[in-house]
């Protein structure tokens, strides 16, 4: 039998399991996830950062680890806490389990905890902050809790962005068009539906500022998804504000929040958050429902949205806005992930859209060399 452990959230709450991956303590703000598959994929998503994850899905690392299904370049999330551990993954990918998996990136977790009554608590009082310990009493390990930095209060992008520019070439001689992707937390699917699409990703620091950018000389800007306050992100939203009118831009999660800022709107912290492959978003304009992956803690203030943005789309479930549109300049952004990893592939036809964006701004500059004020 594995070591015990508990659970501590902030408010006191307990939950005694046992511990698995690596056995020692790890703090971050307590999060559940509804996907039914793609452990590994939210294991490994920077959005992820800071955050001690529960799978809703019962039962966790049964088709096991493989080499395949990165979302990055390390395990992101602080801690994991599953209702069951599976030790005898089956899957003919699989590499290694789980436990193997945590246990070499020095992760902790918890299994044998009641999920269900942690997620309950989470929707009823909010997401709080918690600690996973092996080794500590509950009064012990809160005391520590309360000496750790709250969630907001970092900057998580700087810690999981890129430390040098790199790039990402298609299977095809001559790629269709550049692009460079702003690394606040990129999903390497990002880069893989861009590459299929005969894009070539150069991917740069979240520091990078715009005259930097512009200068690589892009056909378009992928503002990435990312952890925490988009209110810590002031360098971020200046980099924005520089690349406006200049190039097409497509903004993804956290990309969402930043264009929302550099044009005035602000952004406030969920309650609980969107996390999971299930989310229902209407596209105001059609009117059609897309099921779609999200992974986000805060939201763009919808009574701020004014002047040249619109919203375009909105959450079935609580009304948050999940896209924006800028009135005339190639720019437009989403809340939820249409690269999925987890979740579904229902909006991958986004990236089709950014293609066309940068197909009409690339034949308007052979025509005028003019970049201002662009029709979509």
């Amino acid at each position: 039998m594995n070591r015990k452990a508990i659970l501590v959230l902030e408010d006191g709450s307990v939950f005694e399991g046992f511990s698995f991956g690596a056995e020692a303590d790890a703090t971050g703000e307590v999060v559940f996830n509804t996907s039914m598959t793609g452990y590994q994929e939210i294991l490994t998503d920077p959005s992820y950062a800071g955050q001690i994850v529960v799978p809703t899905y019962p039962l966790i690392g049964n088709y096991g680890v493989n080499e395949h299904d990165f979302e990055s370049a390390r395990i992101q999330v602080s801690g994991f806490v599953v209702r069951e551990e599976c030790p005898e993954p089956s899957h003919y990918l699989s590499n290694r389990t789980i436990h193997q998996y945590l246990s070499d990136s020095n992760i902790s977790a918890i299994s044998g905890v009641d999920t269900r009554a942690i997620t309950r608590k989470l929707r009823s009082v909010g997401v709080m902050m918690g600690i996973i310990t092996s080794d500590k009493t509950p009064q012990q390990a809160l005391d520590q809790l309360r000496q750790a930095p709250n969630y907001g209060t970092i900057d998580f992008v700087r810690q999981v962005s890129t430390e040098k520019p790199y790039t990402w070439e298609p299977k095809t001689d001559s790629p269709a068009f550049r692009v460079v992707a702003l690394d606040c937390g990129l999903k390497y699917n990002i880069i893989r539906l861009l590459n299929q699409r005969g894009c070539s990703v150069t991917v740069v620091p979240c520091t990078t500022q715009a005259k930097q950018i512009l200068s690589l000389n892009p056909d378009g800007i992928v503002l990435s998804p990312g952890p925490g306050d988009p209110d810590l992100l002031d360098y971020a939203v200046e980099t924005v504000k520089g690349l406006v009118g200049k190039k097409p831009i497509m903004g993804i999660c956290l990309g969402n929040q930043l264009i929302a800022r550099a044009f005035g709107a602000k952004n406030f912290k969920l309650k609980f958050g969107h996390r999971g492959g299930n989310h229902p978003v209407r596209d105001l304009a059609s009117g059609r429902i897309h099921i779609t992956a999200q992974n986000h803690g805060y939201a763009v203030d919808p009574d701020t949205v004014k002047g040249d943005l619109e919203i375009t789309q909105i959450n079935l479930n609580d009304g948050t806005v999940e896209g924006l549109r800028h009135r005339e300049l190639p720019i437009f952004c989403i809340q939820y992930h249409s690269e999925a990893s987890p979740g579904p592939l229902d909006n991958t036809y986004l990236f089709e859209q950014f293609l066309g964006m940068m197909r009409g701004l690339t034949r308007k500059r052979k025509e005028t060399n003019n970049w201002e004020n662009l029709p979509e």
